[in-house]
């Protein structure tokens, strides 16, 4: 491989190689290796791993007031096919990867190869520098997106929203009552309201108890003036 590649590859991902090769493996396509391990398949899949040990470990340290399913819809967003290749995009490192002239780049690289370019550079540098250095380049570039589907899930999520600011307001914590369910058993609709300290607010209908929640806790925060009738 060209080693002006390999040094520009370097300078891009802020970090320098004590082994070159592996940096080269890691940017060698599976359409012009000579055999299958010998493309960056293998280290796409230890960089996928690695990713998602990162990933899970940041959400952990970082939400604390997050469940695991909530956790897993983050991670998800956050270690995308979408997520890699448009970091591995933006670093532009598709344009320094070895690959078959069959492969179109003038109408942009399908998702997955940009994508495993990101994961196998990842395996590499994890293989060459170990977990923290991995990690610096990870929470580098992943940082933003997880922060991202952060505020989304918490936009979505009032009743997490609602527990904070009762905790931080009063102490107290969100008591959820099921009033009324209507429906056959395939199709109910349920009725819930919340209180807080003693403070009742107005009642929501969902499909679920799950939903009937979370409209319930928009309805109070609509109610306490920290979401708008529209929101």
């Amino acid at each position: 491989m060209d080693p002006a590649a390999i040094d520009k590859c370097q300078d891009l991902i802020g970090y320098r190689f004590g082994d070159r090769d592996l940096l080269a493996l890691a940017l060698t396509h599976s359409s012009v290796a000579p055999t299958r391990t010998q493309s960056n398949e293998r280290l796409e899949f230890l960089g996928d791993a690695v990713l998602g040990v990162v990933v899970c470990e940041q959400l952990y340290q970082q939400c604390q007031d997050l469940m695991e399913g909530e956790m897993t819809k983050i991670k998800s967003t956050a270690v995308s096919r979408q997520t890699c290749a448009e970091i591995a995009d933006e670093l532009g490192l598709p344009a320094l990867t070895v690959m078959s002239k069959g492969i179109n780049r003038g109408r942009g690289l399908p998702q997955s190869v940009s994508a495993a370019v990101f994961e196998s550079v990842v395996g590499a540098i994890y293989t060459d520098g170990g977990l923290d250095q991995a990690r610096r380049f990870i929470l580098e570039h992943v940082q933003p997106y997880i922060d991202e589907a952060l505020a989304n899930e918490h936009q979505r999520n009032y009743k997490s929203v609602l527990q904070q600011h009762a905790q931080r307001q009063w102490g107290a914590v969100p008591a959820y009552q099921l009033l009324d369910e209507k429906g056959p058993d395939h199709s109910k609709c349920f009725e819930v309201a919340v209180s807080i300290g003693g403070r009742n607010f107005a009642s929501a209908w969902g499909k679920n108890k799950k939903e009937a929640e979370q409209e319930a806790a928009l309805l109070a925060l609509q109610e306490l003036g920290l979401l708008s009738g529209d929101e």
